[in-house]
């Protein structure tokens, strides 16, 4: 299982890089604040987290942290429960509710958890 510590740096990389992204296509306001580009960077995180972790079992930060998403069986989630487990993320409280294995209420509903690589 991947400790808190991985879990939480792939975080803010996975945010960071949807800031950039973002970022790319409306210029500072990112930065600054403002609802419509908050709710850019959101959607754009909710999006990565859909595809990437949905049909690769890792995106950008969780690459980059060393862990990865699978089903118990050791495959990918796919996109119905990546959009599923993205969206609970996006929410911050289901995943600070965890079980005595660490799986959080997102990866309770997409059944799925997260390994070292």
């Amino acid at each position: 299982m991947a400790g808190l510590g991985r879990r939480l740096l792939a975080l803010v990389i996975d945010w960071f890089t949807c800031q950039l992204a973002v970022a790319a296509f409306v210029g500072t306001q990112v930065w600054v604040g403002g609802d419509s580009a908050s709710l850019a960077v959101l959607g754009a995180f909710v999006l990565e987290q859909t595809v990437l972790v949905g049909l690769l079992g890792t995106a950008v930060g969780h690459r980059l942290a060393g862990i990865r998403v699978v089903r118990l069986d050791g495959r990918p989630i796919g996109l119905l429960p990546g959009l599923v487990r993205a969206v609970l993320v996006a929410l911050v409280v289901p995943p600070l509710v965890m079980d005595q294995d660490r799986r959080g209420l997102h990866d309770l509903a997409a059944r799925s958890i997260v390994l070292r690589h």
